[in-house]
């Protein structure tokens, strides 16, 4: 099957390849993002594989040939930092985007397939304790009801809310089971004939699951799971039903240990997976498709990248290095690729 991978990063914009790895090629010099920008998100259309979206310091891009040429439609994103992106499976047309540093940390919807955007969710302070300036790392549309929409905010706490965005309440805090209001990812998991709706969310120390939408959590702190490892920073589900869970973890940022651990039980135990190879750094993002649920693509803060196709049990580090690669995308759209004078061969 033909795969097109996305690797976005800070300092190289995104570089892309439909060879398996052996070739990669930038950004041509006319695209509105820079060839040397910095992406901060990537989401392919589930419906349509040849439209992916992209998160960038110039604000929400938008491709219509797998990455080979974008557009920036002029709307409030412009100029902001977009650090992440979420299609509502249900409706593609539906998106969510969320900003942070250097840009106030925020919260938009589209309903016109990112052409037009409005705010939503409450208003973020413009600075944090942790991370001076705020960024929205995580939104999460419930798949089964896609009224359930998720997002969280690195620091600035976990949000939901039960009406597609139209209110939102924040599920962390004091008196709640989540005390770390640093939040890194959320996935919930639909339910099975054997197992409830499972939400899982990571702050940056700790693992918590819920089976009962989000009324009680089972909480983990994960240096004391992970042979000292702490922190926590991204997950993603296998696109099949029941899929496993695979999760980053590392040291710190950007860390000199990390691994990924595998979870066939929705997010309860872990077993650890094999690199083969040392990561320079944390992981930082995972690329998946329901096209080929067995393909995984995993990147590192300082730009190593991670190949599985086996559902992310064993792992091969791809030859070519990156800048800091901020997210990881594949679609099956045979996407064109044109080795310009600046691509890297």
């Amino acid at each position: 099957m033909t795969a097109t991978v996305l690797v976005a990063t800070a300092g190289q914009g995104i570089l892309r390849s439909n060879d398996d790895g052996k070739t990669w090629h930038r950004l041509g010099l006319t695209e509105p993002i820079e060839f040397d920008g910095i992406v901060r998100a990537l989401a392919v259309d589930p419906a349509t594989p040849s439209r992916v979206y992209a998160g960038a310091d110039s604000g929400l891009s938008i491709s219509e040939d797998g990455g080979a040429h974008w557009f920036r439609p002029d709307n409030c994103l412009n100029g902001q930092t977009v650090w992440s992106v979420a299609i509502d499976p249900a409706n593609p047309a539906v998106l969510y985007a969320g900003t942070g540093a250097p840009s106030r940390a925020a919260l938009y919807k589209s309903i016109d397939a990112g052409l037009t955007w409005e705010r939503t969710a409450p208003e973020f302070p413009e600075f944090c304790s942790g991370v001076n300036r705020p960024r929205l790392l995580t939104i999460c549309v419930d798949p089964d009801d896609t009224r359930n929409v998720w997002y969280g905010v690195e620091e600035g706490g976990a949000w939901r809310s039960r009406d597609a965005g139209a209110s939102w309440t924040r599920v962390d805090g004091p008196g709640t089971a989540i005390r770390n209001s640093d939040i890194h990812a959320i996935a919930v998991l639909s339910a099975t004939p054997d197992q409830p709706k499972t939400t899982v969310l990571l702050t940056v120390n700790a693992v918590h699951v819920s089976e009962d939408d989000g009324q009680t959590w089972d909480g983990k702190l994960s240096r004391d799971r992970f042979d000292g490892l702490y922190y926590t920073r991204t997950v993603a589900q296998l696109p099949k039903p029941d899929g496993d869970l695979l999760m980053a973890i590392g040291d710190g940022t950007p860390g000199t240990r990390s691994r990924i651990y595998r979870s066939t039980d929705r997010g309860y135990a872990w077993q650890e997976t094999d690199l083969q190879t040392p990561p320079n750094s944390t992981f930082w993002a995972f690329g998946v498709h329901a096209a080929r649920p067995e393909l995984v693509y995993a990147g590192t803060k300082y730009g190593h990248l991670f190949c599985s196709r086996d559902g992310g049990r064993n792992w091969t580090k791809e030859w070519r290095d990156f800048s800091e690669i901020t997210a990881v995308a594949w679609t099956p759209f045979d996407a064109p690729l044109v080795a310009h004078a600046q691509s890297t061969d």
